[in-house]
């Protein structure tokens, strides 16, 4: 059955070379402050010259005042900072009859000259400004009437009323979280939002909103239907999460956990796991509702997309989900997850001191004495955040602390000074993690990811922690059926509901069921060619690019990883190995091939041409990796050809911009027929 699945997968795609930018990260001569909906267009002719089939951009979801394409304010919305200014009715006019409207265009043009990164929030500032000039000159904005194309786009998209009423009330708050909102409108009904989407006081600031997102579909969608016409493929991106301040959390509470936060567990590079803040699905009650939200957000991307890119594909089997009241991500857990009962450790011979012992932290006096140097001190600590446990030396936490946040917020004044108190709660969030189970619900227990470093863990002997062990190890085996269910019941509900092509973001899946899921789904999976490698076996050797599986995306670097270039003057060790495991494209002293100490344009050709072997159907590179083959476009460092840094926050991340305007790249003949070599070899592919 899966071998016919795949096979009809696979037949009506073309093996397609393409790249990925990020759509802001765009530079023409009609946009040269920031890339734009209509920017789109000016790729068609290079795509075509280079042989290149597909488009692929980062998620142009509308993302407020968060720089992060992947913080969506709405599932549904365009982001407004695309939109170009010029190209919407009425601008000539205005810019012709209004001097001081010609003026702030012409002063927003001058402040923004090209730079190696855009200034987001200054752009979107000075945009939003000039977009209201130019609805205030608009019939919606004199009649508080909306004309009859703005009337049949809020007719055809439901979600616009919503959106509307969500956007005019962060800039009644001044952007604050709806969370932050008084009662009346944190917590708001259908029913109180269509009274304020009618109240006529309202209706001009509302209209504006909802005439925003109409310029940006007409711009997006005649641009994506120019790159569709052309024959290429415009592969679009979609979050699996959504911001907690979205207008989906806000309007939509039933299908979101608010109590839960998505993340990832520990690893050797995130010690603490990463929490990223986003609440986590109800997927009970989306499955109650035939995944309509989910559905209804893909067709609505299907406008735009003959392709897609789902992001973190393994949360739909099963998601590293953090209390909310925890800072890092180390005491999260799996949703959904197969707990051990109370019953089932008695059962084992655990009782309930012993349960208590695993499962709750246990703080020495002598810890926080060490910071304070006197006993009294550290008992007086204590005591306003935990426990005593009788006369022992030894405290629980009390049952108000709650998470890592309450721990933070604990006051010492007048007990000890800042700088103690500082390194105190430092101490306790430290025992605080230091666990072997967690309780996530009344007599309900999971193993912390950390389980075996606990000090209650190494508490046990060995027959104990056997007994344990062997508990754990049968609820995993009871996870992994429940996650392969899940993940096919949503995947395969999703993948049907458009004509889009489905792909999935699948790094770090250490889950088995996975590739064979995405299989039957038609779902192509990710291969990064720096990540994959035969990991269990000795000299982890990187996988012959010919033995990729067909039904997936192959590409040399992602958004948050370094570019090529970076990858390869920066990490020698596994530069080094990847040089030994393909002697014949490299020179490794005894064949000939390309000298590549140190990166070269040379290097990038002979690196995209044989990643061009690849079985993957689909061979998709940053933009960057190909601008490599011309050392002319290279940044003075690689650092600053990358789109994102994970773990930080700052103006340099997604705001990276190409260093060369698309129309001269266009008329860069060496260029293009170094790309146009390299995906004719792609297209050309056998298993010889």
């Amino acid at each position: 059955m899966h071998d016919t699945d795949t096979k009809k997968i696979l037949f009506p795609l073309s093996r397609l070379t393409g790249f990925s930018i990020p759509l802001g990260a765009l530079f023409t001569e009609e946009s040269p402050v920031i890339g734009e909906y209509p920017s789109l267009t000016s790729l068609i002719p290079f795509c075509k010259s280079a042989g290149l089939g597909i488009i692929q951009l980062l998620p142009v979801n509308d993302t407020g005042t968060q720089t992060s394409p992947y913080s969506g304010l709405s599932a549904f919305a365009l982001h407004p900072i695309y939109i170009s200014l010029k190209n919407i009715a009425g601008f000539s006019s205005l810019y012709n009859k209004d001097v001081k409207f010609a003026q702030r265009y012409d002063s927003f043009i001058r402040s923004f000259p090209y730079s190696q990164r855009y200034c987001y929030q200054g752009i979107l500032n000075e945009k939003t400004a000039l977009l209201q000039m130019l609805f205030r000159s608009t019939e919606a904005a004199e009649n508080s009437v909306p004309p009859a194309d703005l009337t049949a786009w809020i007719q055809d998209n439901g979600w616009i009323t919503f959106y509307a009423v969500f956007k005019q009330l962060k800039w009644k708050y001044m952007q604050s979280s709806w969370k932050d909102w008084p009662a009346e409108d944190c917590d708001i009904t259908e029913a109180a939002i269509r009274s304020r989407w009618d109240d006529p006081v309202l209706k001009k600031d509302l209209l504006f909103y909802a005439w925003v997102q109409l310029q940006a579909y007409i711009q997006f969608k005649k641009a994506a239907d120019a790159v569709r016409n052309a024959g290429i493929i415009l592969k679009g991106d979609i979050p699996i999460l959504m911001n907690e301040d979205s207008c989906d959390a806000w309007v939509s509470p039933d299908i979101f956990n608010q109590h839960l936060r998505a993340g990832s567990p520990p690893d050797d590079q995130n010690p603490e796991g990463q929490n990223w803040g986003f609440p986590i699905y109800n997927w009970e009650a989306l499955k109650k509702n035939n995944y309509q939200w989910w559905k209804l957000r893909l067709a609505s991307a299907s406008r735009f997309y003959g392709a897609y890119r789902l992001d973190h594909i393994l949360g739909f089997f099963r998601i590293w989900a953090i209390p909310e009241t925890e800072k890092t991500a180390m005491l999260g857990h799996t949703e959904p997850n197969v707990p051990l009962t109370r019953t089932e450790l008695h059962t084992a011979g655990f009782d309930d001191d012993r349960i208590h012992w695993l499962s709750e932290p246990h703080i020495p006096t002598a810890a926080i004495e060490d910071i304070t140097w006197n006993k009294e001190t550290a008992c007086e600590c204590l005591s306003r955040i935990a426990e005593r446990i009788g006369s022992e030396d030894l405290w629980n936490f009390k049952r108000t602390i709650t998470g890592e946040k309450t721990i933070a917020a604990a006051d010492f004044a007048n007990v000890c000074s800042e700088e103690a108190a500082v390194r105190i709660r430092q101490k306790l969030s430290e025992y605080w993690r230091n666990r072997c189970l967690i309780e996530i619900k009344n007599d309900s227990f999971i193993p912390a990811w950390l389980y075996t470093d606990s000090v209650s863990w190494k508490s046990l002997d060995n027959r104990e922690q056997a007994l344990l062990k062997g508990l754990i190890e049968k609820s995993e085996q009871k996870q992994d059926q429940i996650w392969e269910k899940q993940g096919f019941d949503i995947l395969s509900s999703l993948t049907g509901a458009t004509p889009m092509i489905p792909c999935g973001e699948d790094l770090g899946v250490g889950l088995a069921c996975v590739p064979e899921v995405l299989d039957r789904t038609g779902i192509l999976a990710l291969r990064v060619v720096r990540w994959s490698r035969k990991w269990e076996e000795r000299g982890q050797p990187y996988i012959p690019f010919k033995e990729y599986t067909p039904l997936s995306v192959t590409t040399t670097s992602v958004h948050d990883s370094s570019t090529l270039r970076q990858w390869w003057d920066e990490e020698k060790e596994a530069v080094s190995r990847f040089k030994a495991c393909f002697p014949a494209v490299f020179d490794s002293g005894t064949d000939p091939g390309v000298p590549a100490d140190n990166f070269t344009p040379a290097v990038a050709e002979a690196v995209l041409s044989a990643v061009a072997d690849s079985a993957s159907i689909w061979c998709i590179h940053p933009l960057q990796d190909f601008l490599y083959l011309q050392k002319k476009y290279w940044h003075d460092t690689a650092d600053r050809e990358r789109i994102n840094i994970p773990g930080t926050v700052s103006d340099f991340n997604w705001t990276y911009r190409m260093p060369v305007k698309m129309e001269q790249l266009c008329n860069d003949t060496i260029l293009v027929k170094k790309i146009k070599k390299i995906a004719d070899r792609h297209t050309g592919w056998s298993k010889k």
